[in-house]
């Protein structure tokens, strides 16, 4: 993973569109679905982009970077926060205009088989999700938020309105060329099966907008 300090790699691949296509949304919208050509880990990421409501173009977008996962976004999990911060995000979107990435990777970027076991050992053993992932022998994170910031820059979009709570995805943005102007904080999504998770992502420096 790219960190904050390290120099831009001038050999990589330049990310270009490849499909951009309209996509009807429940929130009675009608967003543009993208794919994309050269992303680094040949994976297919997509990026949603919401249109701005009249008169409010050239505003900086608001955009989040969201990894994929199947069972809070598609299953309704309420061991994490993730399909919340989903749901909310689109919402935003639906009302303000915006971009949303989607990034293929799954638990962290251990994926999903892993994920699962990484599961059975916080159910198993009281793990939280990032000693879980550690046991597993992975580190606590493997994604590479550079991936968005290369998908931004194909869209032409170089500064942003970042929705989120982690700011290492700040940090990341900007160290892979993209300028964030503002991060936003999701919601707070606490139930009963996740604050044990919640808590893990507080002490590894999460800052909820209840902070």
């Amino acid at each position: 993973m790219l960190m904050p300090h390290e120099k831009l790699d001038n050999n990589a691949p330049i990310v270009t569109v490849k499909t951009r296509t309209p996509l009807h949304l429940d929130q009675g919208v009608t967003a543009e679905i993208v794919s994309f050509n050269g992303l680094s880990d040949d994976k297919e990421h997509i990026a949603l982009i919401y249109p701005a409501p009249q008169g409010s173009e050239g505003k900086t977008p608001l955009v989040r970077v969201h990894s994929e996962c199947l069972t809070g976004d598609v299953f309704g999990s309420s061991h994490c926060d993730c399909g919340d911060q989903l749901h909310e995000a689109q919402s935003k979107m639906a009302a303000q205009g915006g971009i949303l990435l989607y990034l293929r990777q799954e638990g962290r970027g251990i994926g999903l088989y892993s994920k699962i076991e990484a599961y059975k050992l916080q159910h198993d053993e009281g793990l939280d999700t990032f000693a879980a992932n550690r046991h597993l022998g992975f580190a606590d994170d493997l994604r590479d938020f550079c991936l968005a910031a290369d998908m931004l820059k194909a869209l032409d979009i170089k500064d942003i309105r970042l929705l989120t709570n982690n700011p290492e995805k700040v940090a990341h943005m900007e160290g892979c060329g993209v300028k964030v102007t503002e991060r936003i904080s999701t919601g707070y999504f606490e139930k009963e099966a996740n604050a044990h998770y919640l808590r893990a992502k507080k002490d590894h420096g999460h800052r909820f907008s209840e902070d």
